[in-house]
């Protein structure tokens, strides 16, 4: 796979559709399987993983596109000790937390930064 794309998505989820568009666009690109998609989530935009998402705008976007990613291997990475995962209970699909000096390695090595 010679194309590869980072979502970061730092908008939170109960106050904006931006995140449940991100996620619908990422599982779309890559069902592709021509683009290495990964997700990153920073702050609030990690209660999108929760098992609950009524409370979230476009949350049919969550319950449909979250397990196209899941399914596909995408990974999915949330920024290390937010705040927020300690609300998020049990996670919709694995996530790995990194740093922000990981996520800088991460996107340096992507050829395309989607933010949203």
């Amino acid at each position: 796979m010679n194309s590869s794309a980072l979502f970061v998505i730092t908008t939170d989820p109960r106050i904006s559709g931006r995140p449940a568009e991100a996620v619908r666009i990422a599982a779309g690109v890559g069902v592709w399987k021509k683009v290495e998609v990964a997700l990153y989530l920073r702050g609030a935009a990690a209660l999108l993983l929760g098992e609950d998402t009524a409370d979230l705008i476009d949350e049919e976007n969550y319950t449909r596109y979250l397990p196209v990613l899941a399914e596909s291997g995408h990974p999915v990475y949330v920024q290390k000790g937010a705040p927020e995962l300690a609300r998020l209970g049990h996670a919709s699909l694995p996530f790995a937390e990194i740093t922000d000096a990981q996520l800088a390695d991460l996107a340096a090595s992507r050829n395309c930064l989607l933010r949203f």
